[in-house]
Formats: structure tokens, sequence, C-alpha cells
């Protein structure tokens, strides 16, 4: 049985690495042709294997590729579109940092089939900015979203928050500006320190988990955009497709190195890996778990079939109306389930 597969393809690369980053990527300045190279040959292998299925959308994340050159992406879309489906192709996204690109570049992506801008903004503070190691200041990244919306383009823009130091008042303040701007999606952050990373290094003073709990209650007080996903808001008409295929269990091809596919073939799932062109079946209690974990970080939750019902210990769900419920056949995260998702997602499955 043949399935629609979304694209992800992965741009390893970046001026400099920031100070939280624990993505694969590396500040170098690469070979173009090579990198095309390798992606469409990757491209290739999985044509062959999938056929020419149904390509919905394609997702250029990173790293920073909006330090491609358009002609290389142009390169890589029209591959695709001799060895895959792009017939209902919906959205082509490019994640970018503000600085890697200015109007004629965008104007030269948007040519070349670009539908959506994820701007990785962060702050709007200089200060937070240098502390987080961008390269960016405030006024480039305001330009760019402001030159992204007059060109008829989806546009989004990330943010971190809780920062050493930060409150309820900073994250109302973000989300101020955001209005302000008038951006139809916004990400909005928690910031994680990993280990292998500048912050992981250092001993920072982080705000404590009431404090965060408190900054996320803030965001959708004050943000004018409705929550549909933990960390992603946005209208109805700008939802991230790609994505919100992905959290609802879609099937992805990952490419480059980093990426991370779940491919449908030979009616079994498997578990893909992008750059070394590797595979393994994945059992049915893994794919469902995995369905149940991130469709549950959704507004949409997650369909009630055999497979995930065989992991879910329906009698928590029964005895916890507060923190999941059923329906039209879906489980769904309540608003308190949400903030303990993790904890919660140990005590759902068996």
């Amino acid at each position: 049985m043949s399935i629609p597969h979304n694209i992800y393809i992965h741009v390893p690369f970046c001026i400099s690495k920031c100070n939280y980053c624990a993505f694969f990527s590396r500040a170098i300045s690469p070979d173009w042709d090579c990198y095309a190279t390798q992606i469409l040959s990757e491209v290739d292998f999985w044509a062959q294997r999938l056929g020419r299925v149904s390509v919905p959308t394609i997702f250029f994340g990173g790293g920073t590729p909006s330090l491609m050159p358009t002609k290389i992406f142009n390169k890589i879309i029209k591959h695709i579109s001799e060895k895959f489906d792009l017939q209902n192709c919906s959205e082509i996204t490019l994640e970018s940092n503000p600085g890697t690109l200015d109007e004629t570049k965008l104007r030269e992506f948007i040519d070349c089939g670009l539908t959506r801008l994820s701007v990785g903004v962060q702050s709007f503070d200089d200060d937070e900015l240098k502390f987080l190691g961008r390269q960016h200041d405030a006024a480039t990244a305001i330009k760019i979203l402001e030159s992204a919306q007059s060109m008829n383009i989806n546009v989004s823009a990330d943010f971190i928050y809780g920062l050493p130091g930060h409150n309820v008042r900073h994250i109302i303040s973000v989300c101020d500006k955001i209005n302000q701007i008038g951006l139809k999606h916004a990400s909005l952050y928690e910031l994680t320190i990993e280990k292998n990373t500048p912050f992981g290094q250092m001993n920072l003073s982080m705000p404590n988990n009431d404090e965060m709990a408190d900054m996320y209650l803030a965001i959708e007080k004050n943000l004018n955009l409705p929550r549909y996903e933990v960390s992603n808001y946005a209208t109805n008409e700008n939802i991230c497709v790609h994505n919100k295929n992905v959290w609802l269990g879609g099937a992805y091809i990952g490419l480059g190195h980093g990426a991370r596919g779940r491919v449908f073939m030979n009616n079994a799932w498997f578990e893909q890996y992008g750059g070394d062109i590797k595979y393994q079946k994945i059992d049915d209690d893994t794919r469902a778990l995995e369905r149940i974990i991130t469709g549950l970080r959704t507004i949409y939750g997650v369909a009630l079939d055999d497979k995930t019902k065989n992991i879910l210990d329906i009698d928590f769900i029964k005895n916890n109306n507060d923190l999941v419920q059923i329906k039209d056949n879906r489980l769904i995260a309540t608003n308190k389930g949400i903030l303990i998702l993790d904890d919660l997602l140990v005590n759902l499955t068996r």
C-alpha cells in the first residue's frame, strides 16, 4: 500500500553554534554542490523503494537552511518533483536566521517554490541574544519578519523563554511584541539546558518549575494566537502543515546527516536515518507509543485504534478525566494534563 510521505531535509550548517544548541550542526563553510549531490542521491534511494508517492509538504530544517544558495534549493526541489508527486504539495518551509537572508534572496527562494518561512528570532532583547550566542540583533529580526509578511507567504518565528531571571512579566512583553508585529504563527520554547552545550557547562540559575508553569500559562492568556501544540500557536490558516502531519503520525522521509524519518513500505513502519541511508523496522507497540507521545502534544490528540488501545491504560484514562479525555474516539490531553505531560505519558501506557 502506498501512502503520502512528507519530506524533511536537514541542513547541518551554521555561522556559529548557539550556547543552547544540541542539534546536529557544524559552523563551517560548506561545499554546497557536494551537499546537493548527497541529498539528490537520497531522494533517488527512497524513490526507488517507495515509488512516485505523493508529498504533501517539504521542510528544510537545520542548522541554518537560509545559508543555502537559492540555486541549490531550486535544484533539490526540482529533483524531488521529478521523483515524487508534488501535485498536492501545499507547503514548502525554510528555517532561517535573521541576517542570513535579505529581501532579494527571500524573493529568489519564493520564486523556487518556498511558501513558508520560519525565522529563529529567539528574543527581542539584544542582551539576551548575545547571552544565547545569536549573531543578529532584534532590529534585524524584525526587519526580515516584516519583509516576509509583505511577500504573501506564511511566516513563523521561534522564541525562547525561561532564561535566568525570566518571569511572567518577560513573557508578556514578548507576547505583546508578537501581537504588535502581527505574526500569524509563533513557536515559544522553554529553554532546556543540554549537557554537551556551553550552557551545559555553566551553573545557570534557572526559573523553577512553578515559575516556568506560570510563564507558560501567561502565553495563552496574552498571545493573540490559539495554541495547537504544546509550544506552537497559530491561526487555522497558518498552522505548520508539515509538523502537524508528523505529530499526528504521518509518514515522512528524513534526508541529510542528522535527519530522521518514519517511512511506510511493505505494509510496515521503519525508522529511517538520513545521510547514511539506514533503516530498521519498528514494532507496532513502539510505533503506537510514538503516535501517543506526539499526538498528545497537540489539540487534536491521538486516534484510539487497535494499536494505541493495546498499550494504553484505559482505567487510568477513565479515572483521570481532568488530565485526559476521549472525544470523537481520540484521546486528548486537557490544559492541566499538558502542564504535566511527561509524567502523564508514563502513567498512560502499560
